[in-house]
């Protein structure tokens, strides 16, 4: 058992030291990018299937909620956390539209567009991705592996170089606390 736990702990720090040197000036554009965004009055969403899912929700919650220190809420939204919706959306119409309809109805220009699959591929956020950049939002991918189809469809895009998906969801956890840290920081600095 020790011998696992061990093993685990040392995947995930190496899938997360394998990212750095990539991510640092990706994620200080993805910072300047959002930022530049909510000063205008947009709105951060967040999307994806699963464990991506929980990791938009919780990433939400780091926006409007805090991080680190008291501060006003920023505009973040999960897309599509309403079961009706979604379950109308895929019923309706496709499992495809579930994340696009709601984009298509809410995002605009000034948005900002976090599509997270750990392939790569999935149907729902690529389309919701095409759906972001026909509105002219900025589109920020998180995925894994090789990336999919999910960085020709992102205007920033972070891919783990790992297969595996809990090493991946990780590193997107990882990535996302910095992200949440630093634009909290940028948005209210602390006096």
């Amino acid at each position: 058992m020790r011998d696992l736990i061990t093993r685990r702990f040392q995947e995930s720090m190496q899938a997360a030291q394998k990212s750095l040197d990539i991510f640092a000036p990706l994620i200080e554009r993805v910072v300047a990018e959002t930022c530049s965004r909510l000063r205008r009055g947009g709105t951060v969403y967040f999307f994806g299937n699963g464990g991506s899912a929980a990791d938009a929700l919780h990433f939400v919650g780091e926006f409007t909620g805090r991080f680190l220190y008291d501060r006003p809420p920023l505009r973040a939204a999960a897309l599509e956390p309403n079961l009706s919706s979604l379950t109308a959306i895929g019923n309706d119409y496709s499992y495809e539209d579930v994340f696009a309809r709601p984009l298509a109805a809410l995002g605009r220009p000034e948005d900002v567009a976090f599509g997270l699959t750990t392939s790569g591929n999935s149907p729902n956020v690529l389309k919701a991705m095409q759906t972001a950049a026909s509105i002219g939002m900025f589109r920020v991918g998180m995925t894994g592996g090789s990336g999919g189809r999910l960085p020709a469809n992102s205007d920033v895009c972070f891919i783990v170089p790992v297969k595996d998906t809990p090493r991946v969801q990780e590193v997107h956890g990882l990535v996302g606390h910095v992200i949440c840290e630093l634009v909290e920081r940028e948005m209210f600095p602390k006096p």
